[in-house]
């Protein structure tokens, strides 16, 4: 997304192009940085790099199901239809 001087979004510059997109996505590879943390095989810089990737991964979860929630209060309220 563009900002409205036409530039990238600070999110956007710092998501690299293979980033998961999805709520599901997202999810799935907290799962395998999880399993990868877990293993124990993994060196201390990888093992800060993931556990931040997969806090990064989290707050944008969290944030998509706070939304969605959201929506379907709203829907739940909406007495139009």
């Amino acid at each position: 997304m563009l900002a409205s001087n036409g530039s990238r979004t600070m999110a956007e510059a710092k998501t690299p192009a293979n980033a998961p997109a999805t709520f599901e996505q997202k999810l799935e590879r907290i799962d395998q940085i999880v399993k990868e943390l877990e293993s124990g095989k993994v060196e201390l810089d990888r093992a800060v790099a993931l556990f931040k990737e997969g806090k990064t991964l989290s707050r944008e979860c969290e944030t998509l199901l706070r939304s969605s929630q959201e929506q379907i209060e709203k829907a739940m309220n909406d007495t139009t239809t």
